[in-house]
C-alpha cells in the first residue's frame, strides 16, 4: 500500500489537533484539564448515542434525553476532582458513593422508561455510554491528579502509535490486519507498536522519574489497547454504514474519532499504574 500523502497529512492534522488541545489542557492546570475532560465526555457520548440511534433505530433518543444522558455523567465526573482535595478516606469515598449511587438509577430508569420500543436495549445503551466514554474519561482525570507525565506520555505514545502504524503499514503492509478496519495491516500495525514501545524504553533510560519497565508498559497500553479501541469504533461505525461518528472537524471525522483510542488505553493505564507502577 503506498503512502497517500494527502490522507496522511490529514490524520497527521488530525493528531497534532488531538495532541495540542489535550497538552494544552495538561500544562494549564487541573481545573482547566477538568473543563476539557467534561467538554470530551459530553461530545463522544453525543456521537455515541447517534451511532446507537443509526444502528438500533427501534430506540427512540429524542434530543433532551441525550443531552439529560450527559449533564448526569458530568454529575459523575466533576465530584471525583474535588474529592481528590479531601483525600481518599471515608469521607471521600461517602461523598462519591452519595453521587453514583441516586445518579446511576436515575440515569436507567430514564433510558428505560423514556425509550418507547425497546426499554431494555435503551438501558443497555446508557450502561454502555457510561463504561466505554465516561468512566475512562474519569481515570484519565485520576492519572492527572496522581501525576501530569502518567496523561502526557499515553496521549503521546498513542500520536506515535496512530503515526508509526500508519507509514509502516504505507511502506510495508501487505496482510490485512482486520475486517473490520480493512486499511489496516499486520506489518502497519505491529510495525507501530514496535517503534512506540522502542521509544519508550529509550525514555524510559534515560529517565529519572520511572522505572524502563513502567514506560513499556504504558507504551503497551498505548499500542495494544489503544488498537483495539480504534477497531471498537470503527466496528461501531461500520454497524451504524457511516464513514466518521460525528462532523466535529469537517474532513477528520468527530469527537469519538479522535479518542476512541485513548479511551479504551486509559483504564489499562491506570490499572498499571494504581496496582503496579507504586
Amino acid at each position: 500500500m503506498a503512502l497517500n500523502l494527502p490522507t496522511f497529512y490529514k490524520r497527521l492534522g488530525s493528531s497534532i489537533v488531538f495532541v495540542a488541545i489535550m497538552l494544552t489542557g495538561l500544562l494549564w492546570n487541573e481545573m482547566v484539564f477538568l473543563v476539557l475532560i467534561c467538554l470530551i465526555n459530553v461530545l463522544c457520548l453525543r456521537d455515541y448515542f447517534r451511532l446507537m440511534h443509526t444502528i438500533y433505530p427501534e430506540t427512540t433518543w429524542p434530543d433532551w434525553l441525550t443531552t439529560t444522558m450527559q449533564v448526569i455523567a458530568l454529575l459523575l465526573i466533576v465530584p471525583v476532582f474535588f474529592i481528590h482535595y479531601i483525600s481518599w478516606n471515608v469521607i471521600g469515598l461517602a461523598a462519591m458513593a452519595w453521587v453514583i449511587l441516586p445518579v446511576t438509577p436515575t440515569l436507567l430508569i430514564l433510558g428505560g422508561v423514556l425509550s418507547k420500543k425497546n426499554a431494555l436495549l435503551a438501558v443497555l445503551q446508557s450502561i454502555g455510554g457510561i463504561f466505554y466514554i465516561t468512566l475512562p474519561v474519569i481515570l484519565l482525570l485520576l492519572l492527572r491528579i496522581d501525576s501530569i507525565i502518567l496523561p502526557i506520555a499515553l496521549i503521546l505514545m498513542i500520536w506515535c502509535n496512530d503515526t508509526m502504524a500508519y507509514l509502516m503499514g504505507s511502506f510495508f503492509g501487505k496482510t490485512p490486519f482486520s475486517s473490520i478496519s480493512p486499511k489496516k495491516t499486520w506489518e502497519g500495525t505491529v510495525g507501530g507498536a514496535v517503534l512506540t514501545i522502542v521509544c519508550a524504553g529509550l525514555v524510559g533510560h534515560y529517565s529519572q522519574t520511572y522505572r524502563m519497565t513502567d514506560w513499556i508498559m504504558l507504551a503497551l497500553c498505548a499500542t495494544i489497547a489503544g488498537t483495539l479501541g480504534d477497531l471498537l469504533e470503527s466496528k461501531l461505525k461500520r454497524m451504524a454504514d457511516v464513514k466518521d461518528s460525528g462532523t466535529l472537524m469537517p474532513g477528520h471525522g468527530g469527537a469519538l474519532d479522535r479518542f476512541d483510542s485513548l479511551l479504551v488505553a486509559a483504564p489499562f493505564a491506570y490499572v498499571y499504574v494504581v496496582y503496579f507502577m507504586k
